[in-house]
């Protein structure tokens, strides 16, 4: 005989529970130069003006903010452990993805680079919790609310946000700080997230920001 479902409304878990900056992480996934640079324009150079116009200047406001409200910021990214890049995975060898330890293509963003204390992951794999130990430094920060933000929204993010919903995180993608190769894909990817996370706008996730920041206790 199988049991009936828990509904969240009779056990008082909401999916839309506020942050608290405190247990708060905000993971950057992969906004690296490798998205930037000449093959990705040729072959998408639309996705690469929408990137350098628009999404990575909401990230890096973002950033600003949650800096100031001392919420973690954690960036993963795409970068072999060697210059060869015989530690890839499979997939990687497969895909024909190598960023080679130290090169430009690894490199986060300038526009949204970390400050010299926080954390940079490097992985050779979609899902940022299977090839790094990001679950066990997000557990050592105390963290409990995850803000996930990227590229690509189909790929790297898509990843990050089911495999963090799995470890027990209240994960939240902030929609207009994604993106990915074609708006359909986009449009697809976040119709998909429903299930595992919450989805805001920058502009929601900043007004939620200073929210809690009001309703923090003075110290």
């Amino acid at each position: 005989m199988s049991l009936p479902p828990v509904h969240a409304n009779k056990t008082g878990w909401r999916r839309d529970r506020p942050i608290e900056p405190e247990a708060t992480a905000l993971l950057v996934v992969d906004v690296q130069n490798l998205e930037i640079s000449p093959p990705i324009e040729r072959e998408h150079p639309a996705f690469v003006a929408d990137l350098q116009a628009r999404v990575v200047p909401n990230i890096a406001r973002l950033i600003a903010t949650c800096r100031q409200a001392g919420i973690e910021v954690v960036y993963t990214v795409i970068e072999s452990l060697t210059r060869d890049g015989r530690d890839r995975s499979l997939d990687h060898k497969l895909s024909g993805i190598l960023v080679p330890k130290g090169a430009w293509e690894g490199q986060v963003i300038d526009a949204v680079a970390p400050h010299d204390d926080e954390i940079v992951l490097p992985k050779t794999s979609s899902g940022v919790f299977n090839s790094t130990n990001v679950d066990y430094v997000l557990h050592n920060l105390g963290v409990r609310h995850l803000l996930v933000v990227g590229l690509l929204t189909d790929q790297c993010v898509d990843m990050a946000v089911r495999d963090g919903a799995d470890r027990g995180y209240y994960a939240i993608c902030i929609t207009d700080c994604c993106s990915t190769y074609t708006a359909e894909r986009q449009a697809n990817a976040l119709q998909a997230f429903g299930g595992y996370c919450r989805t805001v706008t920058l502009e929601g996730m900043l007004a939620e920001i200073a929210a809690s920041a009001k309703k923090a206790p003075v110290r």
